[in-house]
């Protein structure tokens, strides 16, 4: 990402206001959502095999299920338990030579997964067992990133809770 300038932090601060200002609704004035949850996120994997190691092996997601890509013959999807009703999902795109995950505007910056917080300890100690660069933040949230380069983040903070603010 480049700029030609750094954001002045008190504009970008009185923005925010303003914005909160406008469209956030208190919590009893707030209408429920008309979605039920996020069915699955879906990333791109480079190689099925190793990204099953990866997501079921060191992090604990259990794969559910593995189909064709409906909209790609020959391809992939297939589908992890992220709990609580979601699944991380991915497509393989054989042959198609994608090259690596880049980020871009109307792009995905990080997928930050909810997890207890022992599980929290155990995955990060088995990230530092497998040498898998990580960088942790707060002491509830770890940063990493997946074998193709997807941008992951586990936090031990309950749904709907960000570093003890309420966000839900």
């Amino acid at each position: 990402m480049t700029s030609s300038a750094a954001p002045d932090p008190r504009a970008r601060a009185a923005e925010r206001d303003r914005l909160r200002e406008e469209y956030l609704t208190a919590p009893a004035e707030r209408p429920d959502s008309t979605a039920r949850g996020l069915h699955h996120t879906a990333l791109v994997s480079g190689d099925v095999e190793r990204t099953i190691a990866f997501y079921q092996g060191l992090l604990g997601f259990p794969l559910t299920e593995l189909i064709e890509n409906r909209d790609y013959p020959g391809s992939s999807h297939f589908f992890f338990d992220i709990g609580n009703q979601n699944l991380l999902a991915f497509f393989d795109f054989p042959g198609l030579d994608l090259g690596p995950y880049q980020e871009v505007l109307g792009g995905l910056h990080h997928v930050a997964i909810s997890v207890d917080p022992e599980h929290w300890r155990e995955i990060v100690g088995r990230l530092e067992e497998a040498g898998v660069e990580h960088e942790v933040h707060s002491e509830v949230s770890v940063y990493f990133t997946d074998p193709d380069g997807a941008r992951i983040e586990l936090i031990a903070d309950p749904l709907g809770e960000m570093y003890g603010d309420r966000v839900l």
